[in-house]
């Protein structure tokens, strides 16, 4: 019996689209427009150094790209790989006092487990057994407190805040797949008209990034891996994979997957020069950075809380486990999210038995 080659070849010039290239590093550079800017937070509420920060972006930037990269190849299919970013800003409140060690533990288990699942075939007994309320909940009160500063900044930097968040609204309904990206133009729009910006102090060259050996911990497990996983399975991944798999790419669904294959050298790109990318980003007033970290988490909170709301026999549990969530709650070095999902599925699981 002769062993299964896997053959990927290069798309041939029939292939290759302008059309396609642009969708895939639109698609590639909405990750960077708007969810990256949650790495900041994490790193500062954390007190990680520019060190992490890079390696960090270094590295999920790496493997996006190589993944987007093989798969759209081998299989000839548009397929997009990105970080998940309510999952960077569960860690906001999760990471402040825990190893960074056990951190990436946690992302290691949690990437063991979804890869079970999707192998298994446990995805879907899981779906159908898991009610998606809580879920939804769980990752709403995860995104609700970056929402809130959205508008708490406004304090300090009115005429920013409205301008961002009224071109929001406005490029919600006529340009809803680029509203975040254009909103951030319109942002920086408004900084170098009223307060400048100077990138003088960016660092060009290559990034080198470092390594750092994982730690695991049942408190990591439960505290990170098991929301993270939740958190994945009820994630918001829809505006890249339209832009790369709809007619806009190219008219032919069999030539879409160069989109995927241009984005792999836009996330190289990136990662490449990571250490530029933090000395930009670090450039803008930290009300910038929260503003646009609020609105590109609104869309997810909007859809978290219309699943978890959705259906009236689930709703009281729903709302525990977003208000607990959301609560920061920490009992016996376990996470709000923790409790969220133990407290949350125990009312499900009463109100289904005495429904009965």
């Amino acid at each position: 019996m002769q062993p299964t080659r896997f053959r990927i070849a290069l798309p041939g010039m029939g292939d290759w689209s302008l059309s396609a290239a642009v969708a895939g590093i639109l698609a590639s550079t909405m990750g960077y427009a708007g969810p990256l800017v949650i790495l900041f937070q994490v790193a500062d509420a954390a007190g990680l150094n520019d060190a992490v920060l890079i390696s960090w972006i270094w590295g999920m930037s790496i493997a996006s790209g190589l993944l987007c990269g093989w798969f759209s190849l081998r299989y000839k299919m548009p397929v997009l790989f990105a970080w998940n970013a309510p999952g960077s800003a569960l860690l906001v409140t999760l990471v402040p006092g825990m190893p960074w060690g056990d951190v990436i533990g946690a992302y290691l288990m949690s990437g063991a487990m979804l890869l079970i699942l999707g192998l298994s075939g446990g995805f879907e007994k899981l779906i159908k057994r898991l009610p998606l309320s809580l879920a939804a909940a769980l990752l709403a009160g995860i995104l609700v407190n970056f929402s809130l500063a959205l508008f708490s900044k406004m304090t300090g930097a009115p005429l920013l805040g409205l301008v961002m968040f009224g071109a929001y609204i406005v490029l919600r309904q006529v340009l809803p797949r680029y509203a975040i990206m254009l909103t951030v133009v319109a942002g920086v729009a408004v900084l170098m008209a009223t307060e400048g910006l100077s990138f003088a102090a960016v660092d060009w060259q290559l990034s080198v990034p470092q390594l750092y050996s994982p730690s695991f911990s049942l408190s990591a497990l439960f505290s990170v891996s098991v929301p993270l996983v939740l958190v994945a399975l009820s994630g918001q991944f829809i505006t890249g994979i339209a832009i790369c798999t709809g007619s806009d790419a190219h008219p032919n669904p069999t030539k879409r997957y160069f989109g995927p294959f241009v984005a792999m050298f836009w996330y190289a790109m990136f990662g490449l020069f990571s250490a530029a990318l933090v000395s930009v980003i670090q450039a803008f007033p930290a009300a910038f950075i929260a503003m646009v970290a609020g609105i590109a988490l609104l869309g997810a909170l909007e859809g978290s809380l219309a699943a978890a709301l959705s259906q009236a026999k689930e709703r009281e549990a729903a709302l525990c486990t977003f208000l607990i969530t959301a609560s920061d709650l920490s009992l016996l070095g376990l996470s709000s999210a923790f409790w969220a999902l133990i407290i949350g599925g125990a009312i499900f699981a009463l109100q289904q038995r005495l429904a009965k």
